[in-house]
């Protein structure tokens, strides 16, 4: 399976924030959009780092409050891990257990296509688990 089926499934829309958005406004859009991270982009397609709630948790526990009203680039991770839509889930899902990463934007030709969650890795192997053994259930039940 490759990143683009999880893509196809789901959907390519990812949340985005402006470098220089607040804290709050970040918060705001992880609650609506009822997720963990956010893409931070200048533009919705150029990535400049990305930002998740754990981020926000742990500087705030640092910065208090004040925290809120300080632009999002203050706390965003730079260096961002990515993938690209022909790539095998399976090596995705390598990476994001050994690395510890909850969240890669997928880029296509160097723009943001999409973004997929641990989530949405673990539910791929679960639906693979599952058509699997779909045929094998079917091919014993034809077997003489």
């Amino acid at each position: 399976m490759r990143i683009r089926d999880i893509l196809r499934r789901k959907g390519d829309a990812v949340a985005t924030v402006e470098p220089d958005a607040t804290v709050r406004q970040l918060l705001a859009v992880l609650a609506e959009h009822n997720i963990g991270a956010a893409v931070v982009s200048p533009d919705g397609a150029a990535i400049a780092g990305i930002v998740t709630e754990r981020d926000v948790v742990r500087r705030m526990h640092d910065r208090g409050a004040a925290l809120l009203d300080q632009p999002v680039s203050d706390i965003m991770t730079t260096e961002v891990r990515t993938c690209g839509p022909a790539d095998k889930v399976e090596d995705l899902r390598r990476t994001m257990t050994e690395q510890r990463f909850r969240h890669v934007p997928v880029l296509d030709d160097g723009r943001l296509a999409g973004i997929v969650s641990i989530g949405d890795v673990v539910k791929s192997a679960i639906d693979e688990l599952e058509s699997e053994r779909e045929h094998l259930v079917d091919y014993i039940q034809r077997a003489p």
